[in-house]
């Protein structure tokens, strides 16, 4: 850290809550995984059938916050890291504050998701692998990203010059290629809705705000 004299200010109101007020558990979604392989689709539909359940959520997603936030950071392998750092440090504030945060990024570094990992209490950063073949992601490219890094105008591109590193031991891992996209929300919106609730740690209401589960 380069900070200098600088004191955790702690907050009167705390996490616990933030959660009790918005009626439901907070946590960071994090889905990784080659770009093509439908991170962003699947974060958007889960937003949407969790925000229609009354559940409070956000979506933190690659392009948007290298449009604003993380606008200086280029795509070396040490920037990538540090783009992961600090959407890490946002995702907690999220959450803190007792939200559902979807983040979507390609984060194909394993020491980087574990580092984010690591800044949340057990049971908040749920790692979802949203795997698909590298062929098929090819083919759909829907930003053309894939034809210009194999005519070698996107050097360090992840599945092409760049390693991606699959999770070990993912909270969920979602095959896009095999399941549909219904399919694949479903899942995740399955497993928001319980996982605290099998831990003990937090009881799921049967409705949030009047909307059943």
């Amino acid at each position: 850290m380069r900070s200098q004299n600088v004191t955790w200010e702690h907050r009167k109101l705390c996490k616990e809550d933030h959660r009790k007020r918005n009626g439901h558990t907070s946590m960071v979604l994090w889905l990784t995984g080659l770009s093509g392989s439908g991170k962003s689709t699947l974060a958007h539909q889960v937003e949407e059938m969790l925000h229609s359940k009354g559940w409070y959520t956000y979506i933190l997603d690659g392009d948007n916050i290298r449009h604003g936030l993380n606008g200086d950071l280029g795509f070396s392998e040490r920037d990538r890291s540090e783009n992961i750092r600090r959407i890490g440090e946002v995702a907690k504030l999220f959450v803190d504050a007792g939200v559902v945060v979807l983040a979507a990024f390609i984060s194909p570094f394993r020491q980087d998701r574990e580092r984010v990992r690591s800044l949340f209490e057990p049971g908040e950063f749920i790692e979802i692998h949203v795997c698909c073949d590298l062929e098929v992601c090819e083919k759909r490219d829907p930003k053309g990203l894939y034809r210009k890094a194999r005519a070698g105008q996107l050097p360090e591109f992840t599945g092409i010059d760049s390693p991606y590193e699959e999770p070990v031991n993912p909270e969920l891992t979602i095959d896009t290629g095999a399941l549909s996209i219904e399919e694949s929300v479903q899942i995740i919106v399955d497993y928001v809705s319980r996982h605290k609730a099998e831990s003990g740690a937090w009881t799921a209401p049967a409705s949030i705000n009047g909307a059943p589960l």
